[in-house]
């Protein structure tokens, strides 16, 4: 049977591997994503896929792209839960409260609009796969990056929570949780990171690999494959679990 797949921030990084891995098979796949040149972009490349500019953290905005979404397609098989920000860099006495707010927003509550709309419609079909994308600092600390891992912790624990309300109705729920991903958004991260830490650009990208026990950096395309996987008849009896892709982070703070 062709899938139904939705994936949130699915317009470029590790969304856009996610959506692209899921329409090599000829699945259906829907993305929105906050950003209107990205989205114009993956529309364009992508013309078979459902692509809409949404802001995860508006209400409104979610509920008529999803109510809209139902409708056309009358159910839904995948849910990527994949909305996040990096959110700001520094010592938590220095913080803008703003920025902590929208660091959390996007990432929290962004998947609860999500998660709460996948929940009744799969609960109806007794069927569905929902993917929460966490982070490795969603499972250990993570120095001068506090509320993004609050925010990825808050994500492990709905993870846990969903898996328990919804599987009696067949439904699973895990979460993801990439290391270093290479790409655009993890350059902005290192920039935010070394200016907190008076540190180089460079001294801090070398540092996310001094804690892998891998030594490497992570793809886009090996978070897509490890959803796939999850979506596939191969990992159907795999629920409320935290799937580290990483090669193995030892320290966020080497």
């Amino acid at each position: 049977m062709t899938q139904r797949v939705l994936v949130t921030a699915g317009a470029a990084g590790i969304g856009r591997a996610i959506a692209e891995r899921f329409l090599e098979d000829g699945c259906r796949v829907a993305i929105c994503d906050a950003d209107p040149t990205a989205v114009a972009e993956f529309a364009q490349s992508h013309p078979d896929a459902v692509a809409s500019v949404v802001d995860v953290t508006s209400e409104a905005g979610m509920d008529a792209f999803l109510s809209g979404l139902e409708v056309d397609w009358g159910g839904i098989d995948v849910v990527c839960a994949n909305a996040g920000t990096g959110g700001p860099a520094g010592p938590i006495e220095d913080l803008d409260y703003d920025a902590w707010q929208q660091c959390v927003a996007t990432n929290v509550h962004g998947s609860y609009l999500t998660c709460r709309w996948a929940a009744r419609v799969m609960k109806a079909q007794k069927s569905g796969l929902i993917a929460m994308t966490s982070s490795t600092a969603g499972i250990m600390g993570y120095p001068l990056r506090s509320p993004y891992a609050a925010a990825k912790w808050a994500v492990v624990g709905m993870t846990k929570t969903l898996a328990m309300e919804l599987g009696p109705f067949g439904i699973r729920v895990n979460a993801i949780c990439p290391g270093a991903v290479e790409g655009e958004r993890m350059d902005r991260v290192i920039a935010n990171e070394a200016a907190a830490r008076g540190e180089s650009e460079d001294t801090v990208r070398a540092s996310y690999v001094t804690g892998v026990s891998m030594k490497t950096w992570v793809k886009a395309q090996d978070i897509a494959n490890s959803i796939h996987f999850l979506a596939s008849e191969a990992g159907n009896k795999i629920s409320g679990q935290v799937l580290s892709v990483d090669g193995h982070t030892e320290t966020l703070a080497p």
